[in-house]
């Protein structure tokens, strides 16, 4: 195989910026098919993008033999059940954050995943940047020394309240669509996997996080700090740091680095600010997608990752005296 054709499940506002720019970018990957829950959505989608094939439906898409990968870009409560389908067809998977709506179905994925031999990547697209490697490099060499406290936040205002991020049946909340990525980041900067301290959610609904802050401890005896928002006094923040022995790294825009590619450093108490520029999040994303499928290339977000991840998001609901997303 030298062409990665995928398919579209859905006609998400998220599409353009996810998948439909980046394949421009990457020759060897193809938005060939696009599937919806309306049909006419998905026919001016493929009309709008140039996508040559409409499916009626999600199940006739993935029967479809001429296509190696599904993009999933559904609400969060229906990408294990698409992805496990989408194995089941035989094809790889490349699906939005978060991968699952709990610990318990990400470890169904990663055992369908690893039964299938098949590609499954979960789209924390930051993660490709070569920013956030620079910055992992940093931080493997010691260059600030042990880390002893990491601070994340995702904070966007999200006023419409009717948006299926909000609807507890979908597995939304807060911390599934803003914290997944505070949480990533923060084990990513903290070198490890966090003990949830405490959590306090703001709700906008019962069960429903508009917001929630958390506090952690990993083995080493380091401290985290997260928050999470959809809508709260804390309107805007993307920001991440990170305080070692000698030193800090504070990256101002670590979701989207190409936007801002700069981070500081402080080490021994010299500061510096690095420039690390690059292509857009996504278009890295898939770049690693097309050389998983195509050349076995591991991915950096598998779903041992996934993992990972919701088993932390789970602790913090149940810290916040909420039910992990069913």
């Amino acid at each position: 195989m030298d062409q990665l054709r995928i398919g579209v499940l859905g006609a998400a506002r998220i599409n353009r910026n996810g998948i439909v720019n980046p394949a421009r970018a990457v020759p060897e990957a193809t938005v060939a098919a696009v599937a919806a829950r309306d049909p006419a959505r998905a026919r001016e989608f493929a009309a709008k993008h140039g996508v040559p094939t409409v499916h009626p439906d999600y199940a006739t898409l993935l029967a479809d033999p001429d296509l190696d990968a599904v993009y999933i870009p559904l609400p969060n409560g229906l990408h294990a059940e698409w992805t496990l389908r989408a194995l089941a067809a035989g094809k790889h998977v490349l699906c939005e954050k978060p991968l699952t709506s709990n610990a318990d179905q990400a470890r169904e994925v990663q055992a369908a995943a690893d039964r299938s031999g098949l590609v499954v990547m979960e789209a924390f697209h930051y993660r490709y940047h070569p920013l956030i490697r620079r910055v992992e490099q940093l931080l493997a060499e010691g260059a600030i020394g042990p880390v002893r406290h990491v601070r994340t936040a995702m904070a966007f205002p999200l006023p419409r309240f009717g948006d299926i991020r909000y609807n507890l049946a979908l597995a939304g909340g807060a911390t599934m669509d803003a914290g997944c990525y505070a949480i990533h980041v923060l084990r990513l900067l903290g070198g490890g996997e966090p003990q949830v301290v405490s959590a306090s959610a703001k709700l906008r609904s019962p069960g429903v996080d508009r917001a929630m802050t958390a506090t952690f401890r990993f083995e080493d005896g380091a401290t985290g700090e997260m928050t999470a928002s959809m809508w709260s006094s804390k309107l805007l923040s993307f920001a991440a740091s990170v305080e070692g022995e000698r030193g800090s790294i504070r990256v101002p825009m670590y979701l989207m680095p190409s936007v801002w590619p700069r981070f500081t450093l402080v080490r021994d108490g010299r500061r510096t600010v690095e420039k690390v520029p690059g292509e857009a999040t996504y278009t890295h994303q898939l770049r690693a997608f097309a050389d998983a499928v195509l050349r076995g290339v591991p991915v950096l977000t598998p779903p041992s990752d996934s993992v990972a991840n919701m088993a932390v998001i789970d602790a913090v609901y149940r810290a916040a005296g909420l039910e992990p997303r069913a």
